[in-house]
């Protein structure tokens, strides 16, 4: 045992030689041990090839270390010699989850939850129990009588900020998350900033003055739910304030991006500067098709968006639109994943995922041409309380492991985890810790 000790202890000074010979110093012994000198220095780039190797040495040519740029790696901890090797994460992202490492865009909404022993409510504003729509003049009173006649619950809403929420939650680190959208000036505003700071997400809203804050009113009558949706000034959200100089420091810092649909017809200008902010300097688009009337912006030539998707979230409903615009025939959805992967790329480093959700169906993804089905966990139907965070649940769970270099199927577990929390409550909530693990 003593030998082999021995022996061990050499080697990983044989190993830190070479890599440090490499790097420009040198290492000598004397009767106190080991002593470096430091010249002139280079940076060291671990590959699969052993340090002392040529292959090490040929990748790390400053010719080489020029086309490589900056790759994020992770210790494997459990090794004990061959300390240079190394394991480059997932997507290439960081597994330190520092401040604002995810960004969101989309529009804000103050979800407004009540609770009716009857058809009373719905009957005034002329309301089906099941049933969602966007609010016409009739309907502006209905949020102030909610207020003031019911009792009310209130939650941060809007599908990008449900997903952002959620994976502020996973990673229960504060301020891990950015939202950027566009609030009035109003007790609404207010109730809708607290709320999202108090689970930690940090919100930069653009304040529209005369403009009322965009609410989502949802009467719970039994087991129908219906929903009345006033955009307001979410609708008012513009580039010009992304770009502010505080604001652009925000967008610097994170490292992945998460755009929903529905920002699209609002701010198209503030998706491709972040589009093109990713593309020059390899950072993870993620955007979701959100529904089917928004598929003619993906697939819109001008605008040119999907060049810029790095992963890409749709249902089979959504992706039966979006394909043929894009000139696929294929009917079958794992065929139409797979060819959606294959679109042109602006950033050529990252190759798309496509995820197509299908309810209770087996999940779709495509990646790195291959097609592979993961099933979703069955639940009890007397736990279900609320399917409509649920799919915003499942992209806040997959966004939460890929902001710490997560494998793809560490993603997807989480996605299925926090759904299922999430199914449990009414509207986008969850307990106040996870009980997660990869």
């Amino acid at each position: 045992m003593r030998l082999t000790q021995i022996a061990f202890g050499y080697f990983k000074r044989y190993v830190e030689n070479e890599i440090s010979n490499a790097r420009g110093k040198y290492i000598y012994k004397n009767i106190w041990g080991w002593k470096r000198i430091d010249f002139d220095k280079r940076p060291w780039v671990y590959t699969e090839d052993r340090p002392w190797t040529d292959a090490a040495k040929r990748a790390n040519l400053p010719s080489e270390l020029k086309k490589r740029g900056k790759i994020w790696v992770e210790p494997i901890k459990e090794w004990k010699i061959f300390k240079g090797d190394r394991r480059e994460l997932h997507f290439g992202m960081p597994n330190k989850i520092t401040e604002g490492i995810l960004l969101g865009l989309g529009n804000p909404l103050l979800d407004i939850t009540v609770v009716c022993p009857d058809n009373a409510l719905l009957d005034k504003y002329g309301l089906l129990a099941n049933n969602a729509i966007l609010a016409e003049e009739k309907h502006r009173p209905l949020f102030e009588d909610m207020v003031h006649n019911y009792q009310t619950e209130y939650l941060p809403g809007g599908a990008t900020l449900n997903s952002v929420r959620v994976a502020q939650w996973l990673l229960q680190t504060p301020r891990a998350t950015t939202f950027f959208g566009g609030v009035g000036k109003d007790k609404f505003a207010e109730i809708l900033e607290n709320k999202s700071l108090d689970v930690g997400v940090n919100v930069r809203y653009q304040v529209h003055e005369g403009i009322q804050t965009g609410v989502c009113g949802a009467i719970i009558t039994g087991e129908d739910r219906s929903l009345v949706t006033e955009l307001g000034a979410a609708q008012c959200f513009s580039v010009d304030f992304l770009k502010q100089p505080e604001n652009w420091k925000l967008v610097e810092a994170a490292q992945c991006f998460y755009a929903g649909g529905f920002i699209l017809p609002v701010s198209k200008e503030s998706v491709l500067a972040l589009s093109h902010h990713c593309a020059e300097t390899n950072k993870t688009l993620v955007m979701n098709l959100h529904a089917t009337f928004l598929c003619d912006m993906f697939a819109d030539p001008e605008l040119n968006l999907m060049s810029y998707v790095d992963i890409l979230f749709g249902n089979s409903d959504e992706a039966a639109v979006f394909c043929p615009l894009v000139g696929i025939k294929s009917t079958d959805l794992k065929e139409m994943a797979l060819e959606v992967s294959a679109l042109p790329k602006a950033n050529k480093k990252r190759e798309r995922i496509v995820i197509f959700t299908q309810g209770r169906k087996p999940t779709v993804i495509a990646h790195l041409g291959k097609v592979k089905e993961y099933s979703v966990e069955a639940i009890d139907p007397d736990l279900i309380k609320d399917t409509n965070g649920c799919g915003d649940s499942f992209v806040g769970g997959f966004l939460s492991q890929l902001v710490q270099g997560g494998s793809l199927e560490d993603c997807m577990k989480c996605g299925f985890y926090a759904a299922k929390v999430v199914i449990q409550h009414y509207g986008c909530q969850y307990p106040d810790k996870p009980n997660f693990t990869v």
